[in-house]
């Protein structure tokens, strides 16, 4: 992987922001950007553990999904409060995925405020993700096409960003908004996984507090490497012709993949793998023989 560092900055106004970032969709990291919070301070674990009382949550690890279950099916469900203890006082994988505040927590609701960035905010789901300091998040694009503002709170974090034009080498799995399973992106196997090498993307570190930009469609990957967690704010597609393509990812491409994936299980599963590989190999045949 070819990984270069992203803009940062530690302020940023609105019109800045638009004609630099938003705009032409450059992803920027916005430094201790949730200070401007008048509840700064709620934003840890602590104050989320008083918050969630009896509360029971669904949790992920880094395992691969079940082919014989819904993607979306958590291994295991356990008390908000337990899992945050648990991440707290000892490592681990798990981690809690899309997890709606207006639904499960609107107390949160008033600690935060929306920055004023110019784009406009889908405030239905401002949502939070949690990990232990083992946890890592499958390389992906959001299925919304949505643009992102991603804040970070407690532990450190890891962030890899590719465009969307990288996915040829990124082993893209059809019919999914994931790479394949197998790829280590801490430790890429090059030999095993050539065209990984050619795929130009950044890598970010983000701390308590910071904000991430990350534009429309764009791959990411997520390493908590302490626990903690993030509030995600999301923007409605910016024009009709991705509001197209988001209908299309919903309702069309993630049916015909849960459909086929009911039907077919492991066999679909496997499908998708050796494709994915394939169309890789041959973006990489394509690449190398033009640079030729």
């Amino acid at each position: 992987m070819i990984l270069s560092e992203i803009d940062t900055v530690d302020d940023i106004s609105k019109e800045v922001f638009l004609d630099k970032y938003f705009k032409p969709q450059k992803p920027v990291l916005i430094k201790g950007f949730a200070k401007k919070w008048d509840a700064y301070n709620k934003w840890n674990l602590d104050y989320i553990y008083e918050q969630a009382n009896e509360q029971i949550v669904g949790l992920y690890d880094n395992k691969p999904a079940d082919p014989n279950k819904a993607t979306d099916e958590p291994i295991t469900r356990m008390k908000m409060r337990d899992y945050i203890r648990l991440i707290q006082t000892q490592p681990s994988d798990l981690r809690i995925f899309f997890y709606i505040i207006t639904d499960k927590l609107p107390e949160l609701l008033k600690n935060f405020s929306y920055p004023d960035l110019g784009f406009k905010y889908f405030k239905r789901i401002p949502t939070l993700f949690f990990g232990g300091s083992e946890a890592r998040v499958l390389m992906h694009y959001d299925v919304d096409l949505g643009d992102l503002l991603h804040f970070q709170f407690e532990g450190k974090k890891r962030v890899l960003l590719f465009p969307p034009e990288e996915a040829p080498f990124l082993y893209k799995v059809p019919f999914s908004v994931h790479t394949i399973y197998n790829v280590d992106y801490e430790q890429p196997d090059y030999e095993r996984f050539p065209a990984l090498r050619h795929a130009k993307g950044h890598e970010i570190f983000m701390d308590h507090g910071d904000a991430l930009f990350m534009p429309s469609g764009y791959w990411h990957f997520n390493r908590y490497l302490e626990a903690g967690f993030s509030v995600t704010l999301r923007s409605f597609p910016s024009s009709p012709k991705r509001l197209c393509n988001m209908l299309k990812e919903v309702f069309f491409i993630r049916c015909t993949d849960k459909l086929m994936r009911k039907l077919f299980k492991q066999k679909w599963v496997d499908y998708k793998q050796r494709k994915a590989f394939k169309r890789s190999q041959k973006a990489l045949d394509m690449y190398l023989k033009q640079s030729n």
